[in-house]
């Protein structure tokens, strides 16, 4: 356990670019953890009205600033990852403010096992803060084909991202634990629940297993004359079983493959009415804001319980990683008595373009579902991590 946080295990979560630490930082999250993005804390700590926001436009000039006040990073990675003193200048506006969230979060947090994700750990004050660094690993053309693949990089852009890092093979040779994950979604999920036992167990903690399952199953109060609904967090056994619900309510063929690579992105909360799946929703939680673009009901469903016991169920789970908001999209089939369950559980209709901190309306963007949906929004804390200047 933690000398600075007693109590508690911290695991440092690293790996160069592309080599998967977010698909591993989830994986843990799904068996208890409380992850935290450090370079996704970055990102917010330079939004408009943020703290590094100001400093960082007065560095590097308007150029960097894009109409809507947001720091074009795109631009701003032109600037830094060509030039070293350029990096070292930002990251030293950017880097304390990241510590001082991280230790924000680590501290009000009631999960006795952290664990930070950050590319840069080694060389941050971060890697103070853990028990022990694992390192994920990748082969560096596996590394290539995802961020030209996956985050549509050119392949000299990716190349020179990839260069801008210290070598990888630095971060291995400081390693507690390595994860491979150059093969598929459960060969790195079976490393980590390897490694992640033996972890607990050493420092006298009950194995992942027991901490998940200690959080598994909500249930709100029902009227006993109503079918009775149960929700509970799915595991990867559950793939085939989401995959046949999925299909069935969308018409869309899904496969159990396709849920488990999608567990690499979200968790899956399961509503069951005498023991089969009624009811859906896919959490992901990033930066402290949580987005739901999976929320699906069976028809025929009891839809007051069902939805009354996702949503319970939804807020306990950000509450757990501290989530600011929540973003849900309800799709416009979903039944109306649905809509205005969300209402009355202190949800609003919100277009996106409403949403008045750019981080939510960005969220908002990138996790809008294909079909026709409402945006259902809820603040869950006051307190922001990043306070607005």
């Amino acid at each position: 356990m933690s000398d600075k946080y007693p109590g508690k295990t911290v695991i440092g979560l690293t790996g160069n670019i592309a080599t998967g630490n977010s698909v591993v930082r989830r994986m843990l999250e799904h068996n208890g953890a409380l992850g935290i993005d450090a370079d996704g804390l970055s990102h917010r700590a330079m939004s408009p009205g943020a703290p590094a926001h100001k400093p960082v436009a007065e560095l590097f000039g308007r150029w960097v600033v894009a109409a809507d006040g947001q720091i074009n990073r795109q631009r701003l990675a032109t600037i830094v990852f060509n030039d070293s003193d350029a990096l070292e200048a930002l990251e030293a506006i950017v880097h304390p403010l990241v510590r001082q969230a991280v230790d924000v979060l680590i501290r009000r947090s009631k999960q006795p096992l952290i664990v930070i994700e950050a590319i840069k750990l080694f060389e941050s004050p971060l890697a103070a803060f853990c028990d022990a660094i694992w390192v994920v690993d990748a082969p560096e053309q596996v590394r290539l084909e995802r961020l030209t693949r996956d985050r549509k990089m050119s392949e000299k852009d990716a190349r020179m991202r990839m260069a801008s890092q210290p070598p990888q093979a630095e971060k291995l040779a400081r390693a507690s634990v390595i994860i491979n994950n150059s093969g598929g979604y459960e060969n790195t999920y079976e490393q980590v629940q390897e490694h992640l036992k033996t972890l607990l167990e050493a420092g006298g903690q009950p194995a992942p297993a027991a901490v998940a399952e200690e959080e598994a199953t909500v249930v709100v109060p029902q009227e006993p004359s109503t079918t009775q609904v149960k929700v509970r967090r799915g595991s990867p056994r559950d793939a085939e079983q989401i995959a046949a619900f999925i299909s069935k309510v969308t018409g869309r063929k899904v496969t159990g493959s396709d849920v488990m690579l999608r567990y690499g992105e979200q968790a899956y909360m399961l509503a069951f009415a005498d023991e089969q799946i009624v009811g859906l929703a896919g959490l992901q939680v990033e930066n402290l804001i949580a987005r739901v673009s999976d929320f699906l009901l069976v028809q025929g469903a009891p839809v007051d319980n069902t939805v009354k016991s996702l949503i319970k169920a939804l807020e306990d789970a950000i509450s757990v990683l501290q989530g600011e908001i929540a973003l849900i999209f309800v799709p416009n089939s979903a039944p109306d008595q649905a809509k205005r369950l969300f209402v009355s559980a202190g949800y609003e209709p919100r277009r996106i373009t409403d949403l008045n901190v750019p981080d939510w309306r960005e969220a908002a963007q990138e996790a809008a579902p294909k079909v026709e949906s409402v945006l259902f929004a809820k603040k869950l804390r006051t307190d922001r991590v990043l306070k607005p200047l």
